[in-house]
């Protein structure tokens, strides 16, 4: 089940479990778990992306490894909320690890870069730096905005 919809999301794990945000991009897809309360998410890791298979599989692996409940991938819509390209990329993301068996929350992803880019600069993070933990901060951005809107009333 694939859907932008949280509380169909939500109704479909009424027992909670952890989560897995993912912020694919072309080049890399940042992962990030929260627990599974839905109180908090963390960076995890970043795969870098090769063959679509591979990478499947490296993030299947942390899946199993974590006992992940549900997914959710980040939409990159633009900022009027129109589709993107980019979305398109994200939307057949999501088909192609349909057969995860879990199920998928698309989540509006639109400043999610922006937000933790300004974080790093803040915390005077160097440009390599920045590189290495933008995307999985990202994912984290994106789960805990993800986890904040299925928790609240």
């Amino acid at each position: 089940m694939i859907t932008a919809d949280r509380a169909i999301f939500r109704d479909s794990l009424p027992e909670g479990g952890r989560l897995i945000g993912l912020d694919v991009g072309t080049k890399t897809i940042g992962l990030a778990l929260c627990d599974a309360g839905w109180s908090f998410a963390s960076p995890a890791e970043l795969v870098r992306r090769t063959k679509f298979q591979k990478d499947k599989a490296a993030i299947a692996a942390v899946i199993e490894r974590q006992a992940v409940k549900g997914v959710v991938i980040g939409l990159p819509l633009n900022l009027d909320g129109s589709e993107s390209p980019r979305s398109q990329s994200s939307r057949a993301f999501a088909r192609n690890v349909e057969d995860w068996g879990l199920p998928v929350l698309l989540w509006d992803e639109r400043w999610s870069t922006q937000a933790v880019t300004r974080t790093l600069i803040e915390q005077d993070a160097s440009r390599a730096r920045r590189a290495e933990l933008v995307d999985k901060m990202a994912a984290a951005y994106i789960l805990q905005g993800a986890i904040d809107a299925l928790t609240a009333g």
